[in-house]
């Protein structure tokens, strides 16, 4: 039978350069860890993007004991960011690029009687044929997830094709009203080593452990039966998310030689342009968050506690659906949806910018292919997505065909699921992008980085009226929220918790209203790392979580939501935070699903209201000192429900409720507009000691004036409100070669000799600036 052993303590890690493959000799240079591990956990998220990015190496000794005759061993690492190499006994058994993904090794030949070394060296250097190249997070690196050794008999379920699990389970049920309430269960297994005589025996038990189908087949590379599932109880989302299981048995004789076991949900599902989403024929809007795989202090080396919380706390907010951002996560976070019901995008990091190398591509392709490989027998991912904000870093023809690629071979992998993509907000809505895959969606952040909050409505009316055959929805929409700022009159950029709350406000209404959207996602469950940031104040972090990094505070914005989403009685007084009030009398807002609310001031009743989810008590009185307000309703199912809230009156606002930016904010998107660009001269010479176009981001970002150029100039081009510390993940690449290919970004098209006169001017500006 087939033993796992984990290998989580006795690690040694250093990041001093070493002269060959290192033994297990602890020094000076050597740290004690334990695995999972990143080098990156603090460096990572304090801002100054400046974080280390190199490589380490780890060292382990492990003995297996004896082993039986033929049994084979292997190491399996669940995730080495960025790329790693692998040795056993000074012997190279596996080289792996791409962090996110499983990969293994046959180490067999390798193992010496007694004590064996493993060493690892592992980077998240930057390279030109390895995704991401270019993103809004911190590449954290090391042995991030768990590292095991894997021992199974010569004839086993395979474990070399992409470190899949050797066995996929798909299903099909019978839907309709003549339907008979079966489904067809699809179960496959590839067995290495098989011998004549030797079988697969697939059992299907229900969630009592009760057999409720089965089948058995000739053990073989391919096996493939099909099981007739009487009865079937489908997997209906987060209503009621039953799953199977279905264990696939190798035997030889009366001898069990391997055995897999995969938890299946039956359910199909399609996406109609005009109504929506439907999971099992039942119209079922897909309304949720994305989610970054790292907290505070932890970098991405998450336990599996870790995971959990955040699973539960999403389902908590009373959402049915997660996109796993940006990359491929661990195999127990799809697990975890899977069991709650979460109906799951998956994607790749082919995001921001594509790196002409046809090395890269081919990086994309295996990331793909371990993706879908590794997590095809999830009920709970529907769509495999094959792109992030790609156009950030310029179109071409070659980018259009790379993208055909990968959307050609998802559905060779998976002709079970449809294909998608997140558009960056400015992709036209005539693009050719919008019809390469199944379906798509747009990353949108009106009324945070340009615009209003009604464009958002706005724009999703007209692309759906442009393109009624094509199911859209919104992958990204978001804004950063820091619970230390706090107003009476929030607005746009200001950082307040108020201003966060509104615009998550106005989203859900309008989302709301438009079932059609087959999913949307908040950009962001929780604040995550990212070093090149400085947001209002807080460095190495996006603030667009409705739950704080380190999951301690729900931000009020997550009672927006839950209010709208949750099925779970709930209410909820916003801005307590905000304490401190130099006024007689305030507006009291209260979240609820409750259908009317009334508000009580140091116990007296003060109003009742009735309204949608959002409650606002205006002039609410404020006594001298300490004045306590209470909330109360009823719930659906009858439940009492209750919040309290304290507010103290003072002579002045406090200022530290008030975000004052030193770098003076973001930058100007009509930059250009008042420009006579026919009088700047493109040839003029540049002074080497003053700022240019010609010098990378990194260095412009030292200079406070140099930065405030590069923030207008990125705001010109796209019609955003952009900060230039947004752009501290470009910072290799130099101010032409950046803009350059955003030049079309603002969604209009620009000819190249209005590109090169926008381009000349910043020049002249930045060099106006000495170094």
């Amino acid at each position: 039978m087939r033993t796992i052993i984990p290998l989580t303590d006795g690690w040694l890690f250093t990041k001093a350069e070493q002269d060959g493959v290192p033994a297990y000799a602890p020094g000076a240079d050597w740290t004690a860890v334990t695995v999972p591990h990143t080098w990156n956990k603090f460096d990572g998220q304090d801002g100054g993007s400046d974080y280390y990015r190199g490589a380490c190496w780890y060292v382990r000794k492990f003995d297996l004991g004896e082993q039986p005759e033929g049994a084979l061993t292997y190491v399996q690492f669940h995730g080495a960011a960025n790329v790693a190499e692998a040795y056993v006994n000074g012997v190279k058994v596996a080289e792996h690029k791409g962090g996110f993904s499983t990969f293994r090794a046959d180490i067999t030949s390798t193992l010496i009687p007694g004590e064996n070394v493993l060493a690892v060296k592992v980077s998240n250097e930057e390279r030109s044929d390895v995704y991401p190249q270019m993103a809004d997070f911190t590449f954290y690196g090391g042995l991030y997830r768990p590292v095991e050794l894997v021992t199974v008999p010569a004839a086993h379920f395979d474990l070399d094709y992409f470190a899949g699990p050797g066995v996929t389970v798909s299903s099909k049920p019978h839907l309709g009203p003549d339907s008979d309430g079966h489904a067809t269960i699809d179960a496959r297994a590839y067995v290495t080593g098989a011998e004549e005589g030797d079988f697969v025996n697939f059992q299907v038990t229900d969630e009592m452990g009760v057999e409720v189908a089965g089948a058995s087949a000739v053990a073989g590379p391919d096996v493939r039966v099909a099981i007739d599932l009487p009865d079937a109880h489908l997997w209906q989302g987060v209503e009621d998310p039953y799953l199977y299981t279905v264990t696939a048995t190798l035997m030889r004789h009366n001898e069990v030689l391997d055995e897999v076991e995969v938890h299946h949900g039956v359910r199909e599902f399609r996406m109609d342009p005009q109504q929506g989403f439907f999971l099992n024929g039942r119209l079922t809007p897909l309304r949720g968050v994305s989610r970054h795989q790292d907290r505070l202090g932890k970098g991405n080396a998450l336990s599996l506690e870790d995971h959990i919380e955040d699973a539960y706390m999403i389902k908590e907010l009373g959402a049915n659906t997660v996109r796993l951002a940006h990359y491929q996560q661990a195999q127990e976070f799809y697990d975890l949806c899977d069991m709650l019901g979460l109906v799951v995008w998956a994607e790749i990091p082919f995001i921001s910018r594509m790196n002409e190398d046809p090395a890269a591509h081919e990086d994309c392709r295996q990331q793909m292919t371990e993706l879908i490989v590794q997590s095809f027998n999830h009920p709970s991912i529907v769509t495999w997505g094959i792109s992030n904000e790609i156009l950030i870093g310029g179109d071409s023809e070659q980018l259009v065909a790379n993208l055909k690629d990968l959307n050609e071979l998802c559905h060779k992998l998976d002709p079970t699921r449809v294909t998608t993509m997140a558009q960056v907000s400015n992709t036209p809505k005539d693009s050719e992008h919008n019809q390469i895959t199944d379906i798509l969606s747009y990353n949108h952040y009106f009324g945070w980085y340009g615009g209003k909050l009604e464009d958002n409505e706005e724009w999703l009316d007209e692309f759906h009226a442009m393109h009624p055959d094509r199911a859209t929805g919104i992958s990204e929409y978001g804004c950063e929220g820091i619970i230390s700022y706090h107003s009476d009159n929030p607005q746009c950029g200001d950082y307040s918790e108020e201003y966060q709350a509104i615009y998550h406000e106005h989203m859900a209404r309008i989302i709301e209203e438009r079932p059609w959207l087959w999913a949307t996602h908040v950009w962001n469950m929780f604040d995550f790392g990212c070093d090149s940031r400085d947001e209002g104040g807080v460095k190495g972090r996006n603030n667009k979580g409705l739950v704080t990094i380190d999951r301690k505070i729900k931000k009020d914005s997550f009672y927006v939501y839950q209010a709208y989403w949750s099925h779970e009685p709930m209410i909820h007084i916003a801005s307590k935070r905000y304490a401190l009030r130099a006024a007689d009398r305030i507006a009291v807002k209260v979240y609820s699903n409750a259908d009317s609310v009334e508000l009580l001031v140091d116990g007296e009743p003060f109003a009742s209201l009735t309204a949608h989810r959002v409650f606002e008590f205006k002039d609410v009185p404020l006594k001298d000192g300490a004045t306590v307000i209470e909330a109360h309703a009823t719930g659906s199912d009858g439940t009492a429900l209750s919040d309290t809230a304290t507010f103290t009156k003072v002579a002045e606002p406090y200022a530290p409720y008030t975000f004052v930016d030193p770098d003076g904010g973001a930058g100007v998107a009509n930059w250009f507009d008042d420009v006579n660009l026919d009088t700047v001269k493109e040839d003029a010479p540049i002074d080497p000691s003053k700022y240019s176009v010609k010098d990378i981001i990194n260095d412009v970002l030292e200079n406070k004036e140099a930065s405030r150029i590069l923030a207008n100039v990125a705001s010109g081009l796209s019609g955003m409100r952009l900060k230039a510390s947004m752009f501290g993940m470009m910072g290799t690449s130099t101010v032409e070669e950046l803009f350059g290919k955003m030049g079309g970004m603002s969604g209009k098209p620009i000819d190249e000799e209005e590109l090169k006169k926008k381009m000349a001017y910043a020049n002249a500006e930045l060099q106006k600036i000495a170094k």
